[in-house]
C-alpha cells in the first residue's frame, strides 16, 4: 500500500502545484487587463476611431480574447477535477477506502 499512498500524495501534490500555477496565471492576466484598461482610458476616445462600428469591433476582439484565456483555464481545471476524479474512484472500487492515506489507518499516524 505504501507505493499506492506515495502515488495519491504525489497526485495532490501536483494539483496544488497546477492550481497554484493557475492562480499565478490569473494574477498575471488581471495586472495585464488593468494595464490595457488604463492604457484604452487614456489614449482610445471615439475619435480614434472613423466609425463606431471599427470602435466595438476592436473592444470586442480584446473581450473575446479575455474570455478565451478564461475558458482555458476552466477546462483546465474540469480535467484535473476528471483525473483525480477518477483515480479515487479506482481507488475506492479496488478495496482503498482511503483510511491509510496520509498515514492514517491501523497506526492512527496524522498529518
Amino acid at each position: 500500500m505504501a507505493d499506492r499512498e506515495q502515488a495519491y500524495k504525489r497526485m495532490l501534490d501536483t494539483a496544488a502545484k497546477l492550481q497554484w500555477n493557475v492562480s499565478m496565471i490569473l494574477e498575471a492576466k488581471a495586472v495585464e487587463a488593468e494595464k490595457v484598461r488604463n492604457w484604452m482610458l487614456n489614449h482610445v476616445s471615439s475619435d480614434s476611431f472613423n466609425e463606431q462600428h471599427q470602435q466595438l469591433k476592436e473592444t470586442m476582439r480584446l473581450h473575446d480574447q479575455i474570455v478565451e484565456v478564461i475558458d482555458g483555464l476552466t477546462k483546465l481545471g474540469r480535467g484535473m477535477n476528471a483525473i483525480m476524479k477518477v483515480a479515487l474512484e479506482h481507488g475506492l472500487d479496488s478495496g482503498d477506502d482511503g483510511s491509510n492515506l496520509f498515514g492514517g489507518g491501523q497506526s492512527g499516524g496524522r498529518l
